[in-house]
């Protein structure tokens, strides 16, 4: 190597080459004379790299340095894309200068093709791959052998040979598919067992950046950092991930150990220290990861749970109490109130450095079971919460019940007096507010508040009968619990008389009205009267039973119209309803209507009794088909279907039905209910018909199934029909010929023929072939001449 500078040259003092196997790089040293580092010279060389057997040049490049005075040797790195044991590689140099063309010597790292090798060797030997590279790989073979084959399992690869004692075999694209590695095979030329090596190579990934890294501390002594360990790198045991923490301030290692469960954590006594740069370093063979944490000790404060909840109540307080362990740590707690609707309430609190910290909850319900817990954070500079304490259930003290009973009433009249069933049930806003509830039920005469009377049920009653004379009655229903009586809730009857009068003023009783259910329930509507301040709607949700389960609702004063449901509706079932309207405790029946949630087909068709025949037309008759509540919707009229047996209906004036099998009736509807008897007409006489009668609902008609048959009788008016159009013109025809014959015979006898005479049959008569009579063989009885010639002829 020579150095040009200001026409000097400066030789070259040494060339070396080395390598370094776990790297796979080729090391270049050299130098140029301390007279070019005094100079301090910005110089160029041109570097060959080759293979040495191959005698190939594998790569031409420039290395740019400035000299100076300490007078170190230069150095320079080439990575090889073979692994350096395959073969052996040659350097040279020059400098980048026009007036040297001279190059150094060639200097030659010695590759494992030149040694004496037992049997063939795969190379590299770092036997971890990661997942998409490219690799190159190499079997060198013994001296005098030949590579024979040279393969990867389960994976696409290139095999050269570059000279027949190194095989080289390239894979693109490696992949981790079912197995973690890939199996690599070589042969020499021979078959014996030292001819064969084989080698195995692990497919992973280099380590994820560690997520999520943070540090923390309950008491401001212990820090423990967790973070996320990211995507799984297929490589396990001495080759998995390692953590590592150090501390960059004090520039040591953080002296835990690193456990990963669903997250990895670490932790370890800080001591006094304040101030923390924390690293985490994760690295296997593929690579090295690190992420970075600075923080203060005192803003990473992440308290322990409180713990030992307990409680003190009131009927509408609770006092809670806890503990916690960060006795020098200003904390501000939250308390967390589970509700009994379900609903979470959350309270906030300052715990100054007290042995046990508190809260008090207000505005609760008496006698009501409410579920707290308690989670904290610090104070001065909040991190995080702590982790919830165990959560405390208290049961708040009983109070006098809230709110009144809704209640409500049926009279029915007996004999001198009345029967008041009473019903009761906690209204909306009413509450027990305690244990062992029971009713209370009074009643007394409004005029003078004598008779009062007084009954106590269980909290298993809803509903009493007592019995009252024809005068008003006051009639009030209160709950008790273990502290006090409920407001009372008060109903006022009026005397039997006021009914009377009723009826005497011209107020009769409401007629029932239709109503019409939904698949939300049954829709109610009424004419509103200012006068009350209240209405009531009840109803049956077991019409059938006796007594029934009579259920209410009251809605306010503005209120004409309301949706009654209960899970009790079902279809085909008629439920009945009356709207009270009620003023000072008094209710008056105001309207009535009665309703179905889903009309359903009548259970039975029509039986129909009579049917009276002409030859053009049927009439049926049926019983009296009933319309009550035993029918599973309203009753709204009759479908008339008839057809002929043999084929379709097509009569004039009925609609078409199609059954099922596709055949066709013709259909007849009559609207009214009430309705017993049809006519179908326009039929054909001499013909069989089949007919059915069915009642409809809203909800329709149960299916055809049985027919009634009958046959039309001959139609006599044809018979007549014929008689006039056929018989009598031929007895007329009759009869004129025979008058005709006679006319003929008077006005044109027919002249006798002598030959067709009887007398001439007599063979005397003859002459030959004639037939003659002469006049003196017989006596005429009378003789008459016409023509006095022919007679003289004669």
């Amino acid at each position: 190597l020579f150095v040009v500078l200001e026409s000097v040259v400066f030789p070259v003092t040494y060339l070396n080459i080395s390598t370094d196997l776990a790297l796979q790089q080729l090391l270049v040293e050299w130098d140029v004379g301390k007279a070019a580092h005094d100079a301090e010279l910005a110089m160029s060389f041109e570097i060959q790299v080759r293979q040495t057997h191959e005698n190939t040049t594998v790569w031409t490049g420039f290395h740019n340095v400035t000299l100076d005075k300490s007078g170190k040797p230069l150095h320079w790195i080439w990575n090889s894309d073979i692994p350096l044991e395959c073969m052996s590689h040659s350097v040279t140099i020059r400098t980048k200068a026009e007036a040297s063309e001279v190059w150094s010597l060639w200097e030659t790292a010695l590759g494992l093709d030149t040694s004496n090798n037992s049997g063939p060797q795969i190379f590299p030997n770092e036997k971890i791959v990661e997942e998409g590279s490219d690799i190159t790989l190499c079997c060198i073979g013994r001296k005098g052998q030949i590579i024979k084959q040279f393969f990867v399992d389960s994976a696409v690869h290139v095999f050269n040979h570059t000279n027949s004692q190194v095989g080289l075999l390239t894979v693109k694209n490696v992949t981790h598919q079912e197995g973690s590695h890939i199996s690599v095979y070589c042969q020499e030329s021979c078959n014996e067992d030292e001819c064969y090596d084989f080698t195995v190579f692990f497919v992973g990934k280099p380590p994820d950046t560690p997520n999520d890294f943070s540090c923390q501390t309950q008491d401001m002594r212990v820090v423990t950092c967790t973070w996320s360990q990211g995507g799984d790198t297929y490589l396990h045991g001495p080759h998995a991930p390692k953590y590592t923490l150090s501390e960059e301030f004090s520039q040591k290692m953080v002296p835990c150990t690193v456990s990963c469960s669903e997250q990895c954590s670490c932790s370890w006594d800080v001591g006094q220290q304040r101030i923390c740069n924390i690293t985490v370093t994760v690295e296997n063979p593929l690579g090295r990861k690190t992420a970075t944490d600075v923080f203060d000790v005192t803003h990473r404060i992440y308290p322990a749970a409180p713990f030992q909840l307990w409680g003190e109540c009131t009927d509408t307080e609770i006092t809670l109490y806890w503990k916690h362990r960060n006795k020098e740590i200003e904390l501000f707690c939250q308390t967390e109130v589970l509700q009994p609707d379900g609903k979470v309430e959350l309270h906030n609190s300052s715990d100054a450095h007290l042995r046990y910290a508190s809260i008090t909850l207000g505005g609760l319900q008496p006698f009501t079971e409410y579920t707290a817990r308690v989670r904290c954070g610090s104070a001065k500079h909040f991190w995080r919460w702590s982790e919830w304490s165990e959560a405390q259930t208290i049961i708040t003290k009983e109070a006098t019940p809230s709110g009144k009973l809704d209640i409500w009433r049926e009279i029915t009249p007996v004999a001198g007096g009345r029967n008041v069933t009473l019903f009761w049930k906690q209204a909306p806003n009413f509450r027990a507010n305690g244990i062992n509830i029971s009713y209370e039920v009074t009643w007394e005469k409004v005029e003078d508040g004598s008779q009062l009377q007084s009954i106590s049920f269980p909290s298993v009653y809803n509903s009493t009968r007592i019995s009252i004379d024809n005068h008003a009655y006051r009639i009030s229903i209160k709950a008790k619990n273990n502290v006090n009586y409920s407001l009372p809730s008060v109903l006022i009857i009026p005397t039997a008389t006021e009914t009377l009068l009723c009826s005497f003023l011209g107020t009769e009783e409401p007629e029932e009205e239709q109503v019409n259910g939904t698949d939300d329930g049954i829709f109610i509507s009424w004419k509103p009267r200012h006068i009350y301040d209240s209405y009531i709607i009840d109803w049956c949700n077991f019409p059938m039973w006796q007594p029934c389960d009579l259920q209410w609702k009251r809605f306010g004063p503005n209120t004409s119209s309301a949706l009654i449901n209960s899970a009790a509706f079902v279809p085909g079932v008629r439920y009945n309803f009356r709207i009270y309207g009620s003023v000072a405790n008094k209710a008056s029946l105001l309207e009535k209507k009665t309703g179905y949630f889903r009309e359903l087909p009548p259970l039975l068709d029509p039986i129909v009794k009579k049917v009276e025949l002409t030859s053009n037309a049927v009439t049926l008759s049926w019983d009296s088909y009933p319309t009550n509540e035993s029918q599973p919707g309203f009753v709204r009229g009759y479908h008339v279907y008839v057809s002929p047996v043999q084929e379709d209906c097509g009569l004039k004036g009925s609609k078409k039905h199609v059954l099922p099998g596709d055949s066709v009736l013709c259909k007849y509807t009559i609207e009214n209910p009430e309705e017993k008897r049809y006519t179908v007409k326009r039929l054909l006489s001499n013909t069989k018909y089949k007919l059915v009668v069915k009642a409809y609902t809203s909800g329709g008609e149960t299916p055809i199934v049985n027919f009634i048959y009958i046959d039309t009788p001959f139609n006599s008016n044809m018979l007549y029909l014929l008689i006039l159009l056929v018989v009598v013109p031929s007895l007329v025809a009759a009869i004129c010929q025979w008058k005709l014959k006679r006319v003929k015979e008077c006005c044109c006898p027919v002249i006798p023929s002598p030959n067709k005479s009887k007398v001439l049959s007599f063979k005397e008569f003859k002459i030959g072939s004639e037939k003659i009579l002469k006049t003196s063989d017989c006596i005429p009885d009378m003789l008459a001449v016409d023509n006095r010639a022919e007679a003289q002829k004669l």
